[in-house]
């Protein structure tokens, strides 16, 4: 007899210390049994070892969705040390170099946070799990080898600046997916005339879910093997934020088998500012997956669930 495959999202509340990796695998084991397969799974974002926060995991079907949650504006709580720059932008780094710090006050901070809104361009630093020639980058800084990296567009929602101490600064940032918040932090530092690393890490939000609606893998491990299930979002959760068009059960096993169908009696109430739009495909309330519609009213599937 086949294991039934494990499938939903999990917002999972990471401990400090263990890596986004460390954090998945660990949860998968959790939903592992003789009748259940928990071995299809990803996560929606790294975060450092440092870092805590908010990681949804991808388990199953939710996986062939998992790039919503990539892509998705990401929300981060910080703290930036003044005076010391470290080699990971961290206090897991070493310091290399060390400046005196300002005074600054209040007005400072907020036209700091004020300049630093909207789109921006920014380096990704070395410390990081980018990729040149099939190795990540952060195995060639270990190694003393800077490699040249390209600047990326990013865009700051929200940012706000508190001051903690003479050296130190809380702060609280909504950004668009490829932000390094340790680089911001390093960016705020420069605006101070100083240089700076985080302190602490902690992811709040991410595709519209909170970190107040996640678990941390030792609360999970404490319940039993059927309520951990009740933990478990639904697959088309990640699509929330998408139009829903209704298949009949004709229309259904057509998509399954990758046709296409016409739609455009549909259609009408969907804004298709563009030549085509993403929607959310259900049958009698269950979902079946994600389709593209054009302008003219075919309809295609893109990503089909298997149950």
């Amino acid at each position: 007899m086949s294991k039934q495959i494990v499938s939903g999202v999990l917002l999972l509340n990471k401990t400090i210390g263990i890596s986004s990796h460390s954090a998945l695998a660990q949860a998968k084991r959790l939903f592992m049994s003789a009748d259940f397969d928990s071995k299809k799974a990803g996560h929606t974002g790294t975060l450092d070892p440092m870092a805590t926060g908010l990681l949804p995991i991808c388990l199953g079907e939710a996986t062939k969705f998992s790039s919503f949650g990539l892509d998705a504006d990401k929300g981060y709580t910080a703290i930036i040390k003044l005076g010391e720059q470290t080699d990971t932008g961290d206090k897991e780094g070493q310091v290399i170099a060390q400046k005196a710090v300002p005074t600054f006050d209040r007005r400072a901070l907020d036209e700091i946070a004020n300049s630093l809104m909207g789109e921006q361009l920014q380096t990704p630093p070395m410390y990081s799990a980018l990729k040149k020639d099939g190795k990540k980058l952060y195995e060639y800084a270990r190694d003393g080898i800077e490699i040249e990296r390209e600047s990326r567009l990013i865009v700051i929602h929200h940012l706000a600046l508190t001051k903690l101490s003479d050296n130190e600064i809380a702060l609280d940032v909504i950004c668009s997916k490829g932000t390094y918040v340790r680089v911001l932090g390093e960016t705020i530092a420069e605006r101070l005339g100083t240089v700076g690393h985080l302190t602490a890490l902690h992811r709040t939000s991410t595709g519209g879910f909170n970190v107040s609606d996640a678990i941390s893998v030792d609360e999970l491990s404490d319940l039993s093997f059927d309520e951990r299930f009740g933990k478990l979002l639904p697959v088309d959760v990640l699509l929330n934020h998408l139009p829903i068009i209704k298949l009949t059960t004709d229309e259904t096993a057509r998509i399954k088998m990758g046709q296409r169908l016409n739609v455009k009696d549909r259609i009408d109430d969907l804004v298709l500012d563009a030549d085509s739009l993403q929607v959310r495909l259900y049958c009698d309330d269950k979902f079946i997956g994600l389709g593209q519609v054009e302008k003219n009213g075919r309809l295609q599937p893109v990503r089909v669930i298997s149950a």
